[in-house]
């Protein structure tokens, strides 16, 4: 199977896609970074750095050839509720159209679309489909919590599926055992500098988080606080569950009690790279650490992207 991503980032779903079978042939993203960080991973493919708006898909597809599955991650911030009480733009939730651009140009097998839930209130998420059914597509719809299949991380996502021959496949969410929690992607104790928690100038937010904390699980237990933006859970979780929505910026911070007292350390990126679901030898070295934190952020776990695709590819 050859695959095209569009608004690839990273490489998240190509690396999920590549482990259920699929040859990514090429790639496209306006992020230099992301680009960068794809091809370091994907070096066989023909990488694109441009907005989709500025190539057509008919000079794509002279370059690439066909393709059997499409995989598009539209741009999700101006439908997501992280954005706050921030204006929305329009254009930028009209980039999903795209999809139906290459869909039909290309005219693949399979398609599989990705984005946060709340894509499904769009005022035009309606006609995305209907766009879709009249190129000919089958169409399904599934929303898939990462840490159901395998990732510690509690992470919703809409997945719009479609075949182009019959009822499309989907993942089976019944999955016995236990999930991953954030225990199992921390890095051991010295890897990484820590501060004290009670230092000077630390924000009385992050102290009466941590006292939430230790009031609920002792002076003993090492936890995670939210450092940065708000929170519905008391502002902490535990170790022993997934950890909760990583966003585009740094975001949890690890406190482990010592005989020094408390102290502190954000989550590095190669823990928050293997919350999303990558393996430790996927790449990525470009950019700074924000970019990074922004990259996986902004990313799809890849075994989430495996189960889908598998399902799509194999059903019937």
């Amino acid at each position: 199977m050859r695959g095209l991503d569009i608004f690839c980032g990273a490489g998240g779903s190509s690396a999920g896609a590549r482990a259920a079978g699929v040859e990514l042939v090429g790639a496209i993203d306006m992020c230099p970074v992301a680009t960068e960080t794809y091809r370091d991973n994907f070096p066989d493919a023909h990488v694109e750095t441009c907005r989709l708006e500025d190539i057509s898909p008919s000079s794509v597809r002279k370059k690439l050839g066909s393709i059997d599955i499409l995989l598009a991650s539209p741009e999700c911030t101006n439908h997501t509720p992280a954005k706050g009480s921030a204006p929305r733009s329009e254009a930028s939730r009209a980039t999903a159209m795209h999809a139906v651009e290459y869909a039909r140009e290309f005219k693949p097998r399979w398609i599989v679309l990705e984005n946060v839930v709340h894509m499904r209130p769009w005022s035009r998420f309606g006609e995305l489909k209907l766009e879709l059914q009249r190129l000919g597509y089958q169409l399904e719809e599934q929303v898939l919590d990462a840490s159901d299949l395998g990732v510690p991380q509690s992470r919703k996502r809409l997945f719009l599926v479609g075949d182009l021959k019959q009822k499309p496949g989907v993942v089976d969410r019944k999955r016995p055992g236990p999930r991953k929690s954030v225990a199992s992607i921390l890095d051991k104790r010295g890897v990484w500098p820590t501060t004290p928690l009670w230092r000077d100038g630390r924000a009385k937010d992050t102290l009466e988080r941590a006292q939430r904390a230790m009031a609920e699980l002792g002076d003993d237990a090492s936890f995670l606080l939210v450092y940065y933006g708000t929170d519905g859970g008391g502002g902490w979780q535990s170790l022993d569950r997934p950890l909760r929505t990583i966003t585009t910026v740094d975001r949890f911070a690890l406190v482990e009690p010592s005989p020094e007292g408390h102290r502190m350390r954000m989550l590095q990126v190669p823990e928050l790279r293997r919350a999303m679901g990558f393996d430790n030898r996927y790449k990525m070295d470009c950019g700074s650490r924000r970019d990074k934190v922004r990259l996986l952020g902004n990313g799809v776990c890849p075994p989430v992207m495996t189960e889908v695709v598998r399902a799509l590819t194999t059903a019937g």
